[in-house]
């Protein structure tokens, strides 16, 4: 069993930022796919970015720019700094895993999930 805690999340004004971070716990193997994902209100979850189990970052096209993801893999935390955010923003973001050794799957791929955080950013 893997353990995915985040934290991170809050209340901001447009064009401010956040600090996201999960951290997993559990049967952990060396290497694994970590990444964040969203759901906005209105729309299906969505990728945001991920850190693949060979250590390539990967963000969403559309928030490159903006989000930067790392990986501390000493202590198995996962960071999401996001600036420059909007209202668009506003929804609960989930960490998740898989565990394999390869490119890290879609959503339906990931093999444990947190609870979310929820991130509101106001006009």
């Amino acid at each position: 069993q893997v353990q995915l805690v985040e934290s991170g999340g809050g209340s901001v004004q447009a064009g401010g930022s956040l600090t996201l971070s999960c951290v997993a716990s559990g049967a952990l193997p060396s290497t694994y796919c970590m990444a964040w994902f969203r759901t906005i209100p209105g729309k299906d979850r969505e990728g945001v970015a991920a850190v693949e189990a060979d250590g390539s970052e990967i963000i969403d096209e559309f928030l490159e720019g903006r989000f930067t993801i790392s990986k501390d893999s000493a202590k198995n935390t996962l960071s999401l700094q996001m600036n420059s955010l909007k209202p668009e923003d506003t929804g609960m973001y989930y960490c998740a895993v898989d565990l394999g050794a390869g490119e890290c799957p879609g959503e339906d791929g990931m093999d444990y999930w947190g609870k979310g955080t929820l991130v509101t950013v106001s006009p």
